[in-house]
């Protein structure tokens, strides 16, 4: 039988940490979990390197896996005193932004890539994770999509060196594949996958790192959240009515308290559509101020509108984002989104306590 990373999970769930009423997985002591043949290894992580229960429980998980499994295997177990459910993941990371929205085709990865790019335009120090893995956009917005990061060894470990453009480091998952092919994975692939780019991406000291995450709720929402301390989330939306019932959706997953992620704010895009030659022209095809009259409802900051204009949709599709450009009818409402963004992030840190990762026991 070919012994599975989860088929170590399920075993040692079976070993309570001395003195508590949990499981080991449940504590995420279980790190770094490599089957490869025989071969069984994995890291037990502690809160200090003299904790009195280290051997106990290195020999414990070991008996657990032999009287599961057999003794033909080969395991190595690690221990190491540092908790990283209490050690930040990404400690160069100032701020980590969702942006996210309760339905699909509302432009949210156009959002997340110029918002990006206009944070970067004011000095910031911006990274951007694309996180929606089955419909992955941020290569194609950047104009990188035959892009291959580099792995560099940083203390032993391979890291991913992020790809460098427009003054953001972007890593998605559409760097690693054919783009004609779609992906066909189960949720706790994907999931993995998107930690990888998190733990593994060579990200050094942001400002910024923006995650665009598919569209709704999924296991991809939980993962962001279990894996970073989230510091706030930015919700995308149009005008109409069908659009904005699902965000009210959204904002319930992040303010649930299960959860606890603080929401910045709503961005209204496709606004209005504006002839770039003709500015002050404003056509309300989706209807008006839906999004803004929503956020008032609902107590939430409101962002910013975008409106439709011709040069947003070919910057997205020739890879060079809207907001790169100096002042036009199209980018100046970026630079003022960015601007509020930064605002309500500052307001944030002020007046809340730092986010936590969400712990989530599995049952």
């Amino acid at each position: 039988m070919a012994v599975t990373p989860k088929n170590i999970t399920d075993i040692l769930r079976n070993i309570i940490f001395p003195g508590s009423k949990d499981n080991v997985v449940d504590l995420e002591m279980v790190q770094e979990i490599r089957t490869a043949g025989s071969r069984i290894t994995f890291t037990l992580v502690f809160q200090r390197d003299d904790d009195p229960n280290i051997q106990v429980v290195s020999q414990a998980c070991a008996v657990e896996i032999e009287k599961t499994l057999g003794t033909e295997y080969d395991i190595t177990i690690t221990p190491k005193g540092i908790h990283r459910m209490k050690a930040p993941v990404l400690p160069g990371v100032k701020n980590i932004i969702a942006i996210a929205s309760g339905k699909g085709g509302v432009g949210k990865s156009t959002i997340a890539v110029n918002l990006a790019v206009a944070l970067a335009k004011t000095g910031a120090k911006v990274g951007l994770i694309d996180a929606d893995i089955f419909g992955p956009s941020i290569p194609l917005m950047f104009g990188e999509e035959e892009a291959h990061p580099l792995i560099e060894k940083v203390d032993g470990r391979d890291m991913i060196v992020p790809i460098e453009k427009f003054g953001v480091k972007i890593l998605s998952i559409g760097f690693f594949g054919n783009k004609e092919n779609a992906l066909i994975w189960r949720g706790p692939v994907a999931s993995n996958a998107i930690k990888q780019l998190i733990v593994q991406g060579l990200w050094e000291e942001l400002d910024y790192m923006l995650i665009d995450l598919p569209p709704g709720t999924s296991d991809i929402h939980l993962t962001i959240v279990q894996t970073l301390p989230v510091t706030g989330s930015v919700i995308v939306t149009t005008p109409q009515d069908v659009a904005l019932a699902d965000v009210i959706k959204g904002v319930s997953m992040f303010k649930s308290k299960s959860i606890e992620v603080p929401v910045l704010g709503i961005v209204e895009n496709m606004s209005w559509f504006t002839p770039e030659e003709l500015p002050e022209n404003k056509y309300y095809i989706f209807g008006k101020d839906g999004g803004k009259n929503l956020a008032q409802y609902m107590g939430i900051p409101f962002l910013g509108q975008i409106p439709i204009v011709m040069s947003i949709r070919e910057g997205g599709d020739l890879g060079i984002p809207v907001a790169w450009r100096e002042e036009s009818v199209a980018a100046n409402p970026f630079k003022e989104l960015a601007t509020n963004v930064i605002q309500q992030l500052e307001l944030r840190n002020e007046n809340l306590k730092p986010t936590e990762r969400v712990r989530v026991k599995k049952r």
